[in-house]
């Protein structure tokens, strides 16, 4: 099987590999203008630079020359136009939209932009212990994972019905394939499609304008807005966020990762646990991580229980929401064909919140998919600073209205893939619903992409086994970097 240990989930492939649209974005061996100094930071590492002789003023000089650099390199068009099927349906986070329907299309750009976009940020105050202001060019995945969560507390605090006020509807978003012609379905519509708001006003502002609903708004709608703008301040670029950029570097030391560090999925996953447990906001919801793709019922139970004294599967036991997250291994070098049709069922389930991963060193966000394509939010555009602490911060550069696809065959092997259950009756539902996917796909597959099993784990903690993938991370930062993975290099199950 071409499953692997939680601990084996690396990107450990270096090569550099072109972008959907055939630019290259990242070269880890070849090093350019502002990218050889950002690796002589990472290398020196925070200790360096107390050493260092060279006066301020010149880290000062050269982090600006960096965050220009930066904004060439990760500056990319947003609003590039993607081809999408009128003859095929859309996956969304479980809705489906069928885009030979006006009603349908405008629903899905809705639906697309209410989504929490984090990208890579600029000119934001110093990681403690080094010169960094901005995380370009390292930072992708953590940033991937910010989304992963963002999006679990969307339906934990929003439900997913909820869709953004300010999500404007321009002209052209999407496009449809050309000399397809649109013809009548007969397909049922999608029940669950999420009613249309009332739009905001669409006249432009500038990022510093204060932002301000529209005085027919009723209380409710008002809450959910307050609720939201309180989900993006969680994930502000500031110490004092607790899934920010700072909060994620500081919690990635404990698993050998610093600032300029490469974080792969699985090293990922635990971080974003660590930060939702020591958050006192997000009391109401727990992270679970699977240990060696396998997710124990008894853990996850025994973590959301909140009712002292009581079974955790008691019907009068109070459960917290709970985050399941499962990082794995779907292939050797690249991904095996065999698991694309399990990926597309999970992508299917009203629980599914989304796969980080992506292309190696390369993460994007995966959120549903059409055919053979992957839709994704990228990570890789680079935005200056916001600061969420100011009264009416803008949002607008919290989402975006332009999906991007790549096919399933460039999808990285190493991924994350998470879900969402409110209570011990969804999360009953998702188990059920994971057993009949993973069994039916094992059928064809031979094994399946994980597990769900009854009863707890072995008796080991999760932080023993952050530790045993920083020995395996810091043995393998002696390896050349220029060494291709091979099937030795990974757990088999």
């Amino acid at each position: 099987m071409n499953s692997v240990s939680p601990a084996s989930v690396q990107y450990l492939s270096h090569d550099e590999l072109p972008h959907s649209d055939g630019q290259q974005l990242f070269h880890s061996r070849a090093p350019l203008h502002g990218e050889s100094y950002r690796r002589s930071i990472s290398a020196a590492g925070p200790s360096a630079h107390g050493q260092h002789s060279e006066p301020d003023e010149v880290d000062k000089i050269k982090c600006k020359v960096l965050s220009v650099w930066n904004k060439v390199k990760y500056g990319w068009t947003v609003k590039s136009k993607t081809n999408f099927s009128k003859l095929s349906p859309v996956y969304l986070f479980g809705y489906i939209y069928h885009f030979d329907r006006e009603e349908d299309v405008e629903r899905f750009h809705r639906d697309f932009a209410s989504r929490i976009w984090l990208t890579y940020r600029r000119e934001f105050q110093q990681l403690e212990g080094t010169t960094w202001t901005t995380d370009c060019g390292w930072g992708c995945m953590l940033r991937s994972g910010q989304m992963l969560l963002a999006q679990g507390l969307l339906l934990h605090f929003l439900g997913r019905d909820w869709t953004w006020p300010g999500a404007l509807l321009p002209g052209g978003l999407t496009e449809t394939d050309p000399g397809r012609s649109s013809s009548p379905s007969s397909r049922p519509s999608a029940s669950r499609l999420p009613p249309v708001p009332p739009l905001l006003a669409s006249q432009s502002r500038a990022p510093s304008e204060r932002r301000t609903l529209p005085h027919h708004c009723s209380p409710d709608e008002l809450e959910k807005e307050r609720r939201h703008c309180k989900i993006v301040s969680w994930f502000a670029d500031r110490p004092e966020a607790p899934f920010g950029i700072h909060r994620l570097v500081d919690l990635g030391r404990s698993s050998g990762k610093r600032a300029g560090d490469w974080y792969g999925p699985s090293v990922t996953a635990h971080i974003v646990r660590k930060a939702v447990d020591s958050c006192t906001e997000v009391g109401g919801v727990a992270v679970y991580v699977s240990q060696d793709c396998t997710v124990y019922k008894g853990d996850v139970a025994k973590l959301a229980s909140r009712s002292e004294g009581r079974a955790a599967w008691d019907p009068c036991a109070e459960w917290k929401a709970v985050i399941i997250l499962v990082p794995m291994r779907l292939g050797g070098e690249s991904l095996n064909p065999a698991y694309v049709d399990c990926v597309k069922e999970l992508l299917r389930l009203d629980f599914c919140i989304g796969i980080i991963g992506g292309k190696p060193r390369h993460s994007l966000y995966f959120v549903g998919y059409q055919d053979d394509f992957l839709l994704y939010l990228d990570p890789h555009y680079c935005q200056p600073f916001v600061d969420t602490a100011r009264e009416n911060f803008p949002l607008e550069s919290f989402h975006c209205n332009f999906p991007r696809k790549t096919a399933f065959s460039k999808m990285d092997p190493s991924c994350t893939i998470g879900f969402y259950a409110r209570h011990s009756g969804e999360f009953e539902q998702l188990c059920l619903k994971l057993t009949q996917v993973l069994n039916s796909a094992a059928v064809k597959e031979k094994y399946p992409m994980f597990s769900v099993v009854e009863g707890c784990s072995q008796a080991y903690g999760l932080d023993e086994h952050l530790s045993q993938q920083t020995l395996q991370t810091q043995r393998g930062a002696r390896r050349d970097r220029a060494k291709k993975p091979t099937a030795e290099e990974f757990v088999v199950l």
